[in-house]
């Protein structure tokens, strides 16, 4: 009996072994395996051409200049993230271009800094306020532009403070979002968000959990939808108030 037990404990150790490499140490990065690899360029490189097709539709929706710009700074930055990823990720499969992997690898983080801050531009532009409105659009952004930064000079290093990072920059402007005169679209506002903070469980399990980072691409994904649904059902359109 305990004979047994033993072989179905090593039988599945081998099994997840085949599926996903052993934790990097500290400064260095993650080797997926194969399949892992496969499955983070399919996860979001799916989505590059919805996001530009999202794009689109919420420009054709838009019918200020005001909502055409807040759309186009969302829908871009939705366009850059999935395809930065993808390219990424096909690079880092290869095995090859040393020094463009690492440029992508640097992108990928450093563009999930402009995704979030993107992410609240809709809101905190088209939304009418009780204050604080444009203050907090001026602070997030900031505070991306200092992600960007921190993460080309500090690249693979700190990853725990990069992680306290991404989640600062995604949660402290809440604060500010729920001062909205019209609460409308909220509950799909904090879905999405939702999703983002629960991903990152995933983000950081690589080595733990096998695909822990192509799911969280999905976590992603299903984030990033709920923040364009509520974008087009509350913000977009000729009878808008505050656009």
């Amino acid at each position: 009996m305990v004979k047994s037990k033993l072989r179905r404990i090593s039988h599945s150790s081998d099994y997840y072994s085949r599926l996903m490499n052993t934790r990097a140490v500290s400064g260095e990065q993650y080797q997926p395996t194969d399949v892992e690899h496969l499955a983070n360029v399919i996860s979001h490189g799916v989505w590059i051409l919805p996001s530009i097709l999202a794009l689109a539709f919420m420009v054709r929706m838009s019918a200020t200049s005001l909502q055409k710009t807040a759309t186009l700074v969302y829908g871009s930055a939705l366009v850059l993230l999935f395809t930065t990823s993808t390219i990424f990720h096909m690079l880092s499969y290869t095995g090859r271009f040393k020094k463009w992997r690492r440029i992508f690898h640097i992108g990928d983080r450093a563009v999930i800094y402009l995704f979030i801050a993107s992410s609240y531009t809709p809101w905190l532009v088209l939304k009418e306020f009780h204050s604080w409105a444009e203050e907090a659009l001026c602070i997030v952004w900031i505070m991306a532009l200092l992600g960007v930064s921190y993460a080309y000079i500090y690249h693979e290093r700190f990853k725990f403070l990069e992680i306290m990072f991404y989640l600062a920059i995604g949660v402290c402007p809440a604060v500010v979002v729920v001062d909205m005169k019209d609460w409308s679209g909220l509950m799909e506002l904090s879905v999405g968000g939702l999703m983002y903070i629960l991903g990152v469980a995933f983000f950081k399990s690589d080595g733990v959990i096998p695909f822990a980072h192509a799911i969280w691409h999905c976590f992603v994904f299903v984030g990033s939808f709920c923040h364009f649904i509520a974008i087009c059902t509350y913000l977009l359109g000729v009878d808008i108030p505050g656009t």
